[in-house]
This record gives C-alpha cells, sequence and structure tokens, in this order.
C-alpha cells in the first residue's frame, strides 16, 4: 500500500481515483498531476512501480498545500472570520448555513435532525379521568 503524505492510498483503486483520498487533491487535480508526471490515468496503484510512486509523492508533498497544512489553513479563516465579527463568522459559530442557503428548510445536514413540530415540546397530560 502506498503512503503519501501520511494518507495510505487504496492499493486495488486507479490511481486518478486513489489520489482523492488525500486531503486537498480531487479528481481534476489528480488527472493534471498524472498528465505531468506521464503516468497512465487507468493503471491500478498495486501496477506502479517504486519510482513513479516516489515521483508521486514528490510533486503533491512540492506544489500543494494538502493534508495538514491545507486543514489549518482553512480553521484559521473560519477562526479569523468569528474574530471580526463577520456575517459568516457568526454563522460557522451558530452552526448554520453559510453560504446564503434556505433555512426555513433544506437545511438539516447542517442543523442537524432536529425534527421541530408542533406536538414534539409538549409535556405529557396528567392523568387520564
Amino acid at each position: 500500500m502506498a503512503r503519501i503524505s501520511g494518507v495510505n492510498i487504496p492499493k486495488d483503486k486507479r490511481v486518478e481515483i486513489a489520489l482523492t483520498y488525500i486531503y486537498g487533491v480531487g479528481l481534476n487535480t489528480s488527472r493534471k498531476i498524472l498528465k505531468g508526471l506521464s503516468i497512465n490515468l487507468n493503471a491500478r496503484v498495486k501496477d506502479l512501480a517504486e519510482e513513479e510512486i516516489n515521483k508521486l509523492r514528490q510533486k503533491i508533498e512540492g506544489d500543494f498545500k494538502i493534508e495538514g497544512e491545507l486543514r489549518r489553513e482553512c480553521l484559521s479563516n473560519i477562526k479569523r472570520l468569528k474574530e471580526i465579527k463577520a456575517y459568516r463568522g457568526t454563522r460557522h459559530a451558530k452552526g448554520l448555513p453559510v453560504k446564503g442557503q434556505r433555512t426555513k428548510t433544506n437545511s438539516r445536514t447542517v442543523r442537524g435532525n432536529r425534527r421541530v413540530t408542533m406536538g414534539s415540546g409538549r409535556a405529557p397530560s396528567a392523568q387520564k379521568t
């Protein structure tokens, strides 16, 4: 199993798909990397030579912000927005959608699956008569 920047790359997948397991490398980026290194897109990771894996490792770690560095940058950007009390920062802090989506409906993934309806908060009645 190949290991690039602290991530185990699955050996049975195609190289262009396997590279997307690295945080910060999507499908388009992986295709650009492989074309630049002239590696076949359809090759499996287990079929790559050790020198090709080393080339991939050097190219990815040298030219791109990935994994820990990229995560830190994203978190620092969000922290900055919160500190300057920007609208987007307050939305992040409250756990609500940030990019202008409607929230009356359709924000279940961000807010959590809280089904707040008329009868959901009602206290049970005292006793049956």
